[in-house]
């Protein structure tokens, strides 16, 4: 059984035809990398699997369960990091995590080890409105990890932060990889992050998978790299505004 299975998928919003037969499967503990340039699909294709809309035709599965009858089930084993996460600015990095913690009746220690793992153990008494890009991005990613996960979802984790930052959030993913206990489902705007992190890339466009597939099994004589790849299938750059609605 797969970790998700989408078959044949469709939605649309009014004159806007978002995706258009999209069909894809993830193994448990693959790390996946969602490409396309502005407007091709994937955020809306991404909101279907994190069960936040309903495709408008075909199924999705997370653990052979439907969002549409197991859905209480499914929030329990997936984590969600977005682009821009806003906390309260008036609590502290550990009262934040205890209280995300609340909502799914986590111990104590798992907080600790979320902020351990996260590189949040010197920030852990600051008040989140102190903290820089790259720390407010490791803080949504330790809220995502607190519940443990089977499936992450992260979309664009490091758009704005410096370089450092990003190789910061790069290191603690890998870690996690390593673990082998998650699968994750990565949208970003840098080739070099879908290719230092990912097992699998999945290029969309126009609502439809393009191409799929290990990096090396994707490049031929027309495509040294993920760049030239993506640039011979969209005739676009990944860069293209990446601050634009995809």
């Amino acid at each position: 059984m797969y970790e998700i299975e989408v078959k044949n998928v469709f939605k649309s919003f009014k004159d806007v035809r978002a995706v258009r037969g999209i069909s894809l499967t993830i193994r448990a503990g693959e790390f996946v990398a969602l490409l396309g340039p502005n407007g091709a699909g994937k955020t809306t294709l991404v909101e279907m699997m994190e069960g936040l809309r309903q495709p408008d035709k075909g199924e999705i599965f997370i653990q052979g369960k439907s969002w549409r009858k197991e859905e209480k089930t499914l929030r329990k084993i997936i984590g969600l990091s977005l682009q821009e996460t806003r906390f309260t600015e008036k609590l502290t990095v550990l009262e934040t995590l205890r209280l995300f913690a609340s909502f799914f009746d986590t111990e104590e220690e798992r907080v600790k080890e979320v902020i351990e793992l996260t590189g949040l153990e010197h920030k852990q008494k600051s008040m989140t409105g102190t903290l820089s890009g790259g720390q407010r991005q490791r803080l949504a990613l330790a809220v995502a990890l607190l519940n443990h996960p089977k499936i992450l979802f992260l979309d664009e984790p490091t758009t704005g932060l410096d370089p450092h930052s990003r190789l910061d959030l790069w290191n603690i993913l890998k870690a996690l990889k390593d673990q082998g206990e998650t699968t994750l489902i990565l949208t970003t705007h840098y080739m070099e992050e879908a290719e230092s992190l990912c097992d699998h890339i999945i290029i969309v466009d126009e609502g439809k998978i393009l191409r799929e597939g290990k990096l090396a099994d994707l490049l031929d004589e027309n495509a040294s790299n993920l760049d030239e790849l993506f640039i011979n299938l969209t005739g676009k750059t990944l860069h293209e505004n990446p601050d634009a609605a995809s």
